[in-house]
């Protein structure tokens, strides 16, 4: 008999026995990583986190598991459904809190349904689906939401379940041999503008270079946070990672790559990536100088350059962002799944993403049309 049980902590279930139920080396997550964010404080009830871990258990073996929170908020989360909170709570509704399957402040598509690689895989992936309906049911909850799910994994979903879909851009390598043959690949206007940007930045006298996470000492990587979160506060925005959390990042050995500019050995700014399996990602960025073409340089182009010189397939560098095309990302689709419990509100909604889905297709359809590569026949686009 299979049987559901919630954990607080990620600490309550075993990291070997978590990561081997992981379909792919994804690093957001690892068992190393989603702990990281709990030990440096980054998962708190007052910013509106509160981890509830599922795993489903034959007698005490774990078969399968999902990284789930309760949400007091729909901050860190990246698909956005704040009017249907409010539509909720105009209703005389509660909307919070709500059940996550989510990585924390990781817009990343990945694995949320943990269930190995067997062929009872898709039958586990069901049951985990089931069990968050039903928590959601014993909770007296709103809604639950799983958030960039991967590969065939919206397929556990039935038709209770809302799909939105969105755009990304991601840098996809197609086996190039150094950063000027990506360049090559380009249409002349983009190739002209990338060469342009990075000259700025060779101008400017700062020494850029790329370091792993393992080989920053304690004050660099203080330094580190401290510029994420002066960047963060400069834009109004909460800087939910911690000093305690970056630093941690460091125990994940070569997994994290920064991309960092010195002025004088000081680090003035630095982008932060994370890389598992085939795909570098793009997380973090924060300067304290104003460079023409520097967070081009850290965030873009160190992070493609290191993609080829690694033979990674892929590089996502975050979420948004239309000025990502010019520089060689193309659009691709991200996919969420959403339970309301109310039939007559899961109604309603369900007829708004009918509009939502066109606008995004029609969005999508208008991306394609500006491909930044050349035509494979050697022309101009």
């Amino acid at each position: 008999m299979i049987e559901a049980r919630f954990h607080s902590r990620i600490s309550e279930l075993p990291a070997a026995d978590w990561d081997a139920l992981r379909p792919d080396a994804n690093p957001f997550v690892s068992h190393a990583f989603l702990h990281a964010l709990e030990r440096g404080g980054c998962i708190r009830p007052d910013w509106g986190w509160q981890a509830h871990h599922l795993g489903l258990y034959e007698r005490d073996r774990l078969l399968a598991a999902a990284p789930l929170y309760l949400k007091g908020n729909s901050h860190g989360e990246f698909v956005f459904d704040w009017s249907w909170a409010s539509a909720w709570e105009r209703a005389g509704g509660d909307y919070y809190p709500k059940l996550l399957n989510a990585v924390p402040y990781s817009p990343v598509t990945g694995p949320r349904l943990l269930a190995g690689h067997g062929e009872q895989a898709p039958v586990l992936q069901s049951a985990l689906v089931e069990a968050m309906r039903g928590e959601a049911g014993r909770l007296g909850l709103s809604s639950v939401h799983a958030n960039f799910l991967s590969g065939t994994e919206p397929d556990a979903f039935d038709d209770d379940w809302l799909a939105r879909s969105d755009v990304q851009f991601h840098w996809p390598n197609r086996g190039y041999r150094d950063f000027a043959d990506f360049l090559a690949a380009l249409n002349h206007k983009k190739r002209k503008n990338i060469r342009h940007e990075r000259a700025q930045v060779a101008a400017s006298g700062l020494a850029i270079e790329m370091r792993d996470g393992a080989s920053l000492h304690l004050g660099e990587w203080r330094r580190v946070h401290a510029l994420y979160a002066a960047t963060f506060d400069a834009k109004g925005n909460h800087a939910a990672l911690t000093a305690a959390f970056f630093s941690r990042l460091g125990e994940m050995g070569d997994a994290v790559q920064l991309a960092l500019a010195r002025r004088d050995g000081e680090i003035v700014a630095m982008a932060l990536f994370v890389q598992g399996g085939d795909t570098l990602y793009g997380r973090y960025w924060g300067a304290a100088v104003e460079v023409p073409g520097l967070h081009f340089e850290l965030c873009y182009y160190c992070g493609i350059e290191y993609a080829i010189a690694r033979g990674l397939q892929r590089f996502e560098p975050g979420a948004q962002g239309e000025h990502k095309l010019a520089r060689g990302f193309l659009p691709v689709r991200t996919h969420s799944r959403h339970y309301l419990v109310d039939e007559g509100f899961r109604a309603a909604v369900r007829q708004a993403l009918v509009h939502e889905a066109e606008a995004i297709d029609a969005y999508a359809a208008d991306l394609a049309r500006h491909d930044p590569y050349a035509r494979r026949d050697g022309g101009e686009r």
